[in-house]
C-alpha cells in the first residue's frame, strides 16, 4: 500500500477556517463527461487565508476567486489548498466527472438509466471541491441540465423555483433550499419515472405536494409507501408536535444503493427494496420494513436535517435518536410487543456480537479512519437504546420538554451528543452526569442479581451487580447509570407492590454503583421477580432462575415482553446444557415441562397470534454463539435444530390445528391478519420437521396468493431440506427472473442453504442472469447470506467457505469497498473459534492486508482484527 490510511480523532475536531453561506449549482449531465460548476460565498472565519477543499475522483477545469481566475492553488490527493484568499470572497469551481465509472456509487453515479446522489457521509467531495464536513451550513440552489427525452425529471433539494427549454433537445430545472444544510444531505435526481402523487395538510394547514418516483412499471408497487409517508408526517405532528417545512417531499426509488435509504431535505433517495411492494412482490415483513424507513427517513427532517451533526463522530444524535423515532413509530401503530422483541434480538443478537469484536466502539466513537465503518449496529441500534433510557428515566412528559428544548437551543446548527443530553437534563431536572459514559465507554455489561427473602421481616432483597469486560479498544470500564425494571409476584400471579423506607417505589430502579442492594418492604411471601422488563437498557441479565419460576412468568408476567423474555430463558437454560451434551457424545434432551410450557402458549386464548409466533422463535445461532467465548458452530446448529425438531414432533397436533385454522381467502395488511400469517408460517416452519411437512410446503406453495406465504412455503422447504424444495425454487426463479428485487428473496434462500453443496450452488447462482455483484441488494442476499445466516457450511473446516468470502473481497475492494467492508464482518471475529478455523481465517485476513490497493474502509477492519 502506498500511504497507511490515517486514523481522525474525536479529541482532535477544529472548527472550520472558513464556511460558505450560499452555494449555487449547475449540473450539465452526461454519462461521462459531466460539468460541475460550483459558486460559493465564502467567509472567513480565523485567521487564515488559506482554503483546503475536500475532493475525490474529479478532474478540475477551472478555479475563479471574484470573478478572476486564480492561480495560487495545489492539487494533492484528496485535496485543493487555495492560498492568499481575501476575507469574503466569491468562488467558482468547475469540475468535471464520470458518473458511468462510479461504481463505489458515492457521490454521482448512474443507477439503471437514472442519475443519483449519495453524499453521506463524504460523497459530495466526488462531486467538486467543497468543505464536506457537517458543520459547515449552506443554502444551496441547483440547477440540472439534461437531455429531456432521456430525462425528463430532474430533482434536487427544496423547492422548484424555475425551469426551461434549451436547444439540441435538453432542458432545465432550478431548485431552491432555504434552510441551511451540510454538504452531505445534497440530492439529485435524473430520469424517466412513474411517478405516484398526493398531498397532506400539515396541523398549521399548509399544503404539501408529494411525490414518489418509481421505475416504469412498478407504480402499482407505490402506494404502501405513500401510506407510510402521510402516516409518519402525521404521527410526527401528534406524537413530538414536529411539522414538516417545505412545499413539496419526494421519495425516489433507486435499484443500485449502498444504504436503506437517505434523508436528504426534500429529496429521499431510497434503496427501492424499502418503497416498492405489492401483495404479489413483497411478503409482510417487507410491507413493515417499507413503514419503518419511509418514517425513519422523514423523521430526520428535524432529527438530523433541522439540527445536524457537528462531527461524524456525533452520528448517533441523529441516527440513534430517529431509530428511536422510527421504533415507537411502528410501536405506536403496530404490536408495541412484537416490535420490542424485534428490536431486541437485534441487540442481543449481532449488536452484542460487534461490542466483543475487534470493531468494537462507543456509540459516539473516539478513533476513526473511514466514517462509513461507523454506520454501525452500536451507532444506530445500541445509540436508540441509550436514548430509550433517556426515555425510562424521565418519562414521556419529561423527554417531550427535553425534545423541546433540544429544538429551541439547537435548530439550524451542527450539534453534539452533548448536546442532547443538556437539553434532556436541563429540561428535566434529572441529573444524567453519570448516564452519559454510555456516550463513551464500548462493550456490553454484565448485571448479575441475586436475592434474598426474610419471612421475619417480611423483606426481599434484590443486589445488583454490574460489570463490563475489557474491550478491543478500551481496557478500563466505570459503573454505569442503568434503569433497572422490575417487577414482584406473589404465588397466585398477584403484583406486589414495590416500598422501600415505607414509602411506594416506581418500578425503574437506578443502578448506578458496581455492587448495590435494594429492600423492598411488605412482601409477605416468596416472591417471583421480573427483570429487565422491556429490556430497559441494553445488558447481559444473569439470574438463577427455576424452570418453575420462568414458566410461571411465561403464564403471569403482565407484561408481554417480559412474558417473551421468560420463554427465551427457559430455552437458553436447554440450550446451553444440550451443547455441553452433545459436545460429550450425548442426545439433545428437552423436559416435558418445557415442552408443555410452549404447548400452553400455543393453546393460549389470551395472547395475539403474532405474540404466540415470537413466543415459538428459537434464539439465532449467531445469538447464541455470542454466549461463548468460543463457539462451537457444529454443536450449537445440532442443538437448534434437535429442539425444533422434537418441539415439532411432539406438538405436532397443536402445530397442525393452527395451521389449519387460520388459512386466509384475502391477503390484507391489516396488523392482525400479518398476526395470523406469521403464526400460521411459524407453525408450517415447525411441521416441515414432521412427516407432513413436504405435503404442506408443497400446496401452500401452489395455493399461495401472496409473497407472504411463497416465501414460507419455500423457506420452509430450505431450513428442513424437503424433498420439493429444487422444484419450488426452480418454478419461482422462472416466475420472477427478470425482476431483480423480488429475486432477492430467492438468492437469500440460496445463500442459507443448509445443504453440503450449497457453494457450488451459490457459485452457479452468480450465474443467474438476475445476478449481479455490482448491484449491493443482489450481492448482499446472495453472498451476505451465506457469510452471515449459514454457520455451519460458511465456517466448513475445509475452509472454502473462508477463501470464497476472500476472493468475493477482494473483487469488490476495488468497485465498492462499502459493500466490502459490510461482507466482512463474519471473518473479523475470528477468535471465537477453534486454533484450525482461526488459522484459516487469519491466512485470508492476512491476504487482504497484503493487497497494494487494499480500500480504506477494509483497511481499517482488517488492521483492526489482525492486532487485537
Amino acid at each position: 500500500m502506498a500511504q497507511t490510511p490515517q486514523a481522525k480523532y474525536r479529541k482532535d475536531y477544529q472548527s472550520p477556517s472558513h464556511t460558505i453561506t450560499d452555494l449555487d449549482l449547475t449540473f450539465d449531465l452526461f454519462d461521462n463527461e459531466t460539468i460541475v460548476t460550483a459558486v460559493s460565498q465564502v467567509k472567513q472565519l480565523k485567521d487564515s487565508n488559506t482554503l483546503q477543499l475536500d475532493g475525490e475522483s474529479l478532474k478540475l477545469v477551472s478555479v475563479t476567486v471574484n470573478g478572476e481566475a486564480w492561480t495560487q492553488y495545489q492539487e494533492t490527493e484528496g485535496m485543493l489548498e487555495l492560498n492568499n484568499l481575501p476575507q469574503e470572497f466569491e468562488l467558482v469551481i468547475v469540475t468535471e466527472i464520470d458518473p458511468e465509472a462510479n461504481t463505489a456509487l458515492e457521490g454521482l453515479y448512474k443507477s439503471g438509466g437514472a442519475f443519483c446522489t449519495q453524499c453521506e457521509a463524504e460523497g459530495f467531495r466526488r462531486i467538486t471541491y467543497y468543505l464536506d464536513r457537517p458543520d459547515v451550513l449552506a443554502k444551496y440552489t441547483t440547477k440540472v441540465i439534461a437531455d429531456k427525452a432521456a430525462y425528463p425529471f430532474l430533482l434536487s433539494n427544496g423547492n422548484r423555483v424555475a425551469q426551461g427549454d434549451l436547444e439540441g433537445g435538453r432542458h432545465w430545472v432550478q431548485w431552491q433550499d432555504p434552510h441551511p444544510k451540510p454538504a452531505y444531505l445534497f440530492a439529485l435526481v435524473a430520469g424517466d419515472f412513474d411517478v405516484l402523487r398526493d398531498h397532506y395538510v400539515t396541523k398549521s394547514g399548509r399544503n404539501v405536494e408529494l411525490e414518489i418516483f418509481v421505475d416504469k412499471g412498478n407504480l402499482d408497487r407505490a402506494p404502501h409507501a405513500m401510506t407510510s409517508l402521510i402516516n409518519s408526517m402525521k404521527w410526527d405532528e401528534e406524537r413530538f408536535g414536529l411539522e414538516y417545512d417545505l412545499d413539496i417531499y419526494m421519495i425516489v426509488a433507486v435499484d443500485f444503493f449502498n444504504m436503506g435509504a437517505m434523508e436528504n431535505k426534500g429529496l429521499n433517495i431510497f434503496n427501492s427494496k424499502f418503497v416498492l411492494a405489492n401483495e404479489q412482490t413483497a411478503t409482510d415483513t417487507d410491507y413493515l420494513g417499507i413503514e419503518a424507513v419511509i418514517g425513519h427517513e422523514y423523521f430526520h427532517n428535524w432529527t438530523g436535517n433541522r439540527v445536524t451533526c457537528r462531527d461524524w463522530f456525533q452520528l448517533s444524535l441523529k441516527e440513534g435518536l430517529t431509530v428511536f423515532r422510527d421504533q415507537e413509530f411502528s410501536s405506536d401503530l403496530g404490536s408495541r410487543a412484537v416490535n420490542r422483541i424485534n428490536n431486541v434480538r437485534i441487540i442481543r443478537g449481532p449488536q452484542f456480537a460487534e461490542d466483543a469484536s475487534p470493531m468494537s466502539h462507543p456509540i459516539r466513537p473516539e478513533k476513526v479512519i473511514e466514517m462509513n465503518n461507523f454506520y454501525t449496529l452500536t451507532v444506530y441500534e445500541k445509540g436508540s437504546e441509550v436514548i430509550r433510557m433517556m426515555h425510562t428515566l424521565l418519562g414521556e412528559e419529561g423527554f417531550q420538554k427535553g425534545m423541546k428544548l433540544y429544538f429551541e437551543r439547537h435548530d439550524g446548527t451542527a450539534a453534539t451528543c452533548e448536546d442532547f443530553v443538556a437539553a434532556m437534563e436541563d429540561a428535566s431536572g434529572v441529573d444524567l452526569k453519570q448516564f452519559r459514559l454510555w456516550y463513551s465507554q464500548s462493550g456490553t455489561p454484565t448485571v448479575k442479581v441475586s436475592s434474598e427473602f426474610n419471612a421475619d421481616k417480611q423483606t426481599y432483597s434484590l443486589t445488583v451487580e454490574q460489570s463490563t469486560e475489557p474491550t478491543h479498544d478500551q481496557k478500563d470500564k466505570q459503573p454505569l447509570h442503568i434503569p433497572f425494571d422490575v417487577e414482584l409476584y406473589a404465588a397466585n400471579g398477584d403484583v406486589i407492590e414495590l416500598r422501600c423506607n415505607g414509602r411506594a417505589v416506581g418500578n425503574v430502579l437506578d443502578v448506578t454503583e458496581a455492587k448495590q442492594t435494594f429492600v423492598f418492604e411488605n412482601v409477605a411471601e416468596q416472591p417471583i421477580p421480573s427483570l429487565l422488563r422491556e429490556f430497559s437498557a441494553p445488558v447481559v441479565l444473569e439470574y438463577n432462575y427455576s424452570d418453575e419460576e420462568l414458566v410461571f412468568l411465561m403464564v403471569h408476567a403482565r407484561n408481554e415482553f417480559a412474558r417473551w423474555d421468560a420463554g427465551q430463558m427457559l430455552l437458553a437454560k436447554y440450550i446451553r446444557s444440550n451443547v455441553t451434551r452433545v459436545q460429550s457424545g450425548q442426545d439433545v434432551e428437552l423436559p416435558a415441562a418445557v415442552v408443555d410450557a410452549f404447548r400452553g402458549v400455543l393453546l393460549s386464548q389470551d395472547l395475539e397470534p403474532a405474540f404466540i409466533a415470537e413466543m415459538l422463535a428459537l434464539p439465532s445461532h449467531n445469538e447464541v454463539s455470542g454466549w461463548y467465548k468460543q463457539v462451537d458452530v457444529d454443536a450449537v446448529a445440532n442443538v437448534l435444530k434437535a429442539i425444533k425438531v422434537q418441539l415439532a414432533n411432539e406438538l405436532i397436533d397443536e402445530f397442525s390445528a393452527i395451521y389449519h385454522s387460520l388459512k386466509q381467502d384475502a391477503y390484507t395488511i391489516e396488523h392482525a391478519a400479518i398476526g395470523q400469517r406469521s403464526l400460521r408460517n411459524t407453525a408450517l416452519a415447525y411441521l416441515a420437521h414432521t412427516e407432513l411437512g413436504n405435503e404442506l410446503a408443497e400446496k401452500q406453495y401452489a395455493d399461495a396468493n401472496n409473497m407472504t406465504d411463497t416465501i414460507a412455503a419455500m423457506s420452509a422447504a430450505n431450513s428442513a431440506q424437503l424433498a420439493c424444495r429444487e422444484a419450488l425454487m426452480a418454478s419461482y426463479s422462472e416466475q420472477w427472473k427478470h425482476d431483480g428485487l423480488v429475486m432477492d428473496k430467492w438468492f437469500a434462500l440460496q445463500g442459507t442453504n443448509p445443504a453440503e453443496n450449497v457453494l457450488q450452488v451459490i457459485k452457479a447462482t452468480m450465474e443467474h442472469e438476475a445476478f449481479s455483484l455490482k448491484n449491493p441488494n443482489r450481492t448482499r442476499s446472495l453472498i451476505g447470506s451465506f457469510l452471515n445466516m449459514n454457520p455451519v457450511r460458511f465456517h466448513a473446516k475445509s475452509g472454502e467457505g473462508y477463501k470464497f468470502a476472500g476472493d468475493i473481497l477482494r473483487e469488490l475492494n476495488s468497485s465498492n469497498p462499502q459493500v466490502a467492508s459490510r461482507l466482512i464482518d463474519p471473518l473479523l471475529k475470528f477468535r471465537k473459534y477453534d486454533e484450525e478455523r482461526q488459522a484459516l481465517i487469519k491466512a485470508e485476513l492476512e491476504a487482504l492486508k497484503s493487497m497494494d490497493n487494499l480500500a480504506k474502509d477494509l483497511f481499517e477492519k482488517v488492521t483492526k482484527a489482525l492486532e487485537a
